[in-house]
């Protein structure tokens, strides 16, 4: 579904400020895979999606995706087919746009809404209502009067509504309180098994790495340093990842964002 090979990225090269981000990271996907990844801050993980999305131009390297070679395709048409979130639930919607609106962009359709029947706005309805969020009557209302954890529920709904073939989850929890991030990762999975969808989603929780997903991939510098699934995966606790990076890595783990969350 997914192969990035032998991809490289490095920042500011042959200055004093170069930094290698990415280097030599070779990933494949499967159609279906749900891959939690984890890696201290510089770890090279937003920048992996960065390279995945066309945000800039690897270095060296090749992608491809659903069989098409991606690699040098511009970012907009990338994201015809890739579906992202963020940390911060201000993006990915148009605050100053009602929820109504707001569905009409992420259908893609100019006015699409207007000229929908009363059966398909009342299928968007039902859609918000599924999100157990109290949008369903909100459909006038500016998204930014939303909840945090509402905007997220909403924009992850915006971004699945054309079932992507990719679908990019970066910390898209990580402002929200326990409660509501854990409601918003339940929803995330329901949405990502009832549509098959082929999902990598950033996490500083270690705990949710391995609760969620079919796969966890850990990163340090920008290479994949531990990758596991299945029986393998399942036995594992938040203790064994510790160790497992410092093996890998040869150090421990010092980053009290990701140490606090276990």
């Amino acid at each position: 579904m997914l192969r990035l090979e032998n991809i490289a990225k490095t920042f500011n090269p042959g200055t004093p400020d170069a930094k290698r981000a990415i280097g030599g990271l070779t990933l494949h996907v499967r159609k279906g895979d749900f891959i939690s990844i984890i890696g201290a801050n510089g770890a090279g993980k937003s920048t992996l999606f960065n390279a995945i999305c066309g945000s800039f131009p690897v270095d060296s390297g090749r992608i491809v995706l659903d069989g098409q070679d991606v690699t040098m395709q511009p970012e907009h048409k990338r994201a015809k087919v890739i579906g992202r979130l963020f940390q911060d639930p201000m993006r990915g919607s148009a605050p100053n746009m009602s929820i109504e609106e707001n569905l009409v962009l992420a259908a893609g359709s100019g006015g699409w809404l207007s000229r929908a029947s009363r059966k398909e706005r009342q299928a968007l309805r039902d859609k918000l209502a599924l999100l157990d969020m109290g949008l369903e009557d909100r459909m006038k209302q500016p998204v930014g009067l939303l909840s945090g954890g509402q905007r997220q529920a909403l924009t992850l709904m915006m971004a699945t509504l054309s079932m992507p073939k990719l679908l990019l989850l970066d910390e898209h929890t990580a402002a929200l309180d326990p409660g509501t991030a854990e409601k918003v990762l339940n929803l995330t999975t329901r949405i990502v098994e009832e549509n098959c969808l082929t999902c990598l989603m950033i996490t500083h929780n270690m705990q949710s790495a391995l609760d969620f997903g079919n796969r966890t991939l850990m990163m340090d510098q920008g290479s994949i340093v531990f990758d596991t699934e299945g029986d393998a995966r399942a036995a594992l606790t938040v203790d064994d990842l510790l160790e497992k990076f410092r093996q890998a890595s040869g150090k421990k783990l010092d980053n009290d964002r990701m140490l606090l969350t276990k």
